[in-house]
């Protein structure tokens, strides 16, 4: 608006300027036609209100840009989320697995140390050891 009044001054000057030298000059002999004042603004708001739908329009543009970025981010930051969660089970799944067999051997050792332990070790290793030979547990 501020560089506006100074153009529609210096317009507003320049029809003053030939309205004294040619009051009734046709349009055929100026080279400038007569424009009146409220011809004037009216072309400038035209102008003015042009500028400002192509500000609106690039506005838009970039806003309607950033939320499709905002969007695409989005997806990409759900289905990553979706991968952990399904990384997460199957590690679950591994630990439950393993802990079950961590549980049993701890079984096993508690009951191999503890009194008759070693009455248990031998009738758990028959198959190991022939018939003929002499076992010997080391104490």
């Amino acid at each position: 608006m501020i560089l506006v009044k100074p153009l529609v001054q210096s317009r507003f000057r320049q029809h003053q300027r030939s309205r004294r030298r040619a009051p009734n000059a046709n349009h055929a002999s100026n080279p400038h036609p007569v424009i009146d004042a409220a011809t004037l603004a009216s072309t400038l708001q035209l102008q003015e209100q042009r500028r400002e739908i192509l500000c609106s329009f690039l506005a838009l543009g970039m806003k309607l840009g950033l939320v499709s970025l905002g969007c695409v981010s989005l997806v990409k930051l759900s289905f990553a989320y979706q991968e952990r969660l399904d990384r997460h089970g199957e590690i679950a799944a591994v630990v439950d697995v393993e802990s079950a067999k961590l549980h049993t051997l701890q079984k096993r050792f508690d009951r191999l140390f503890t009194l008759g332990g070693d009455r248990r070790l031998m009738d758990e290793q028959v198959q190991w050891i022939t018939p003929n030979r002499l076992r010997v547990i080391w104490r």
